[in-house]
């Protein structure tokens, strides 16, 4: 009778506790991301998961306020920012392996136009049929910076700035186009992949070079998967990915 009261025991110890029933499963990573990366990471994710096993969570926003948030503990075991500034803020706030941060696209944007509206440059965002112009919020989504800045180099912010409305990132500035709230958006290239609305890419020279970076956190409990990700997105699959989606892979500038 012991004995089969002890036996009940552990079965209902193990019911419990299923981890320790598979003592070796792989663990899952979480990625805070950049909102331009929505698309190409989650087929990158995909990808990953097929060749290594790990699965790969993504949380998707501005690259400032997923920076805030790992700076207050967010549990992130990677954080992959659209600018290169965040990356280095983590790193000077210890909560960041330095060794660990890479270069690994260069981003582009461009206008996002509403079906029936004459808009095929920069310079037509001035015009009277054009009343709204949406961008990311400049003060922590790189994209929105990039996008304030072509328009103050093409000497056009003081005249369009009363049209401007802020998206929280540029994933979120892409639907105020969609939903047909503004006639124009300035966003990602990398979000513009078989999407129906036209887009028109802004000159490079227009704005500061979009270096988007990516590094391991020091909060992370599974830095070897983490790498693993990293040196994933760096390899032919990974850049073969991001390629698609239009972004420009560092040795290749």
């Amino acid at each position: 009778m012991r004995k089969m009261c002890f036996f009940i025991m552990i079965l209902l110890l193990v019911a419990c506790n299923p981890h320790a029933a598979q003592p070796n499963a792989t663990p899952s990573i979480k990625v805070a991301a950049a909102a331009d990366l929505t698309h190409a990471f989650k087929e990158v994710g995909k990808q990953f998961k097929k060749e290594t096993g790990i699965d790969v969570t993504f949380v998707f926003g501005s690259s400032g306020q997923l920076a805030e948030q790992i700076k207050q503990g967010a549990p992130f075991d990677i954080f992959a920012s659209a600018n290169v500034e965040y990356v280095d803020e983590l790193v000077r706030e210890h909560v960041a392996i330095e060794k660990t941060k890479n270069i690994y696209a260069f981003g582009r944007i461009g206008l996002a136009v509403k079906e029936g509206v004459a808009v095929t440059s920069l310079g037509d965002v001035s015009k009277e049929e054009v009343k709204k112009i949406a961008i990311a919020n400049p003060d922590h989504a790189p994209y929105g910076l990039a996008a304030k800045q072509a328009l103050e180099r093409a000497g056009l912010w003081e005249q369009v700035k009363q049209k401007i409305v802020y998206g929280r990132n540029v994933a979120d500035t892409l639907t105020y186009v969609e939903s047909g709230n503004v006639e124009v958006a300035i966003v990602a290239l990398g979000l513009m992949k078989d999407h129906h609305l036209p887009f028109y890419l802004i000159d490079e020279r227009m704005h500061d070079p979009i270096r988007q970076a990516i590094v391991v956190t020091k909060q992370t409990a599974h830095e070897k998967e983490a790498h693993a990700f990293i040196e994933f997105l760096k390899g032919p699959n990974g850049t073969s990915i991001m390629k698609k989606y239009g972004f420009i892979i560092p040795e290749e500038e």
